[in-house]
């Protein structure tokens, strides 16, 4: 059984930014649409957490996927080498979802995910987001749900799911 936890944040001013120390982590948005990388995350980063969803996907749903003009993906990195990713996905009504969102394992418990949140929240809000919101589950890194209630989001809806 796992809890499916939604997070949501209604305004700008909700979010508590946090700074990373390290000057060497960066994020940039991928300016072409590189459906490998959003398949390559999504299993090297989902790949401890169960993301499965996704797992049978063929390659031109990938591409599908990464060409929707809603869709943002932003690859963080650590002196060069991959660190994490995530994707906002903007839906008709203006919300933006962090659609996904992690590190990969070399890269976790080193405080790169407050900054990484933090990051993903403020560019849903410059891309114009009427809410920002995200899901987790029980299933996620222990310290998913603890980090995004640090960084504002606040919870609106709980549900279980066999």
């Amino acid at each position: 059984m796992s809890v499916i936890t939604y997070l949501q944040m209604l305004d700008s001013k909700e979010l508590i930014e946090r700074d990373c120390a390290d000057p060497e982590f960066r994020v940039k948005e991928c300016l072409d649409e590189q459906w490998r990388v959003s398949k390559s995350f999504y299993r090297s980063v989902g790949k401890d957490w169960n993301w499965i969803d996704r797992l049978g996907w063929t390659d031109r749903q990938w591409m599908e996927y990464a060409q929707a003009k809603n869709l943002r993906t932003f690859v963080a990195y650590k002196a060069g080498s991959s660190a994490g990713y995530y994707e906002l996905k903007k839906d008709e009504d203006g919300a933006v979802e962090i659609a996904f969102f992690g590190l990969l394992p070399a890269f976790i418990g080193k405080g790169y995910g407050r900054f990484l949140l933090s990051h993903a929240i403020g560019n849903a809000w410059q891309w114009g987001a009427s809410r920002v919101w995200l899901h987790t589950c029980t299933e996620d890194h222990p310290h998913a749900l603890d980090n995004y209630l640090k960084s504002g989001l606040k919870i609106y809806k709980r549900e279980q799911r066999p």
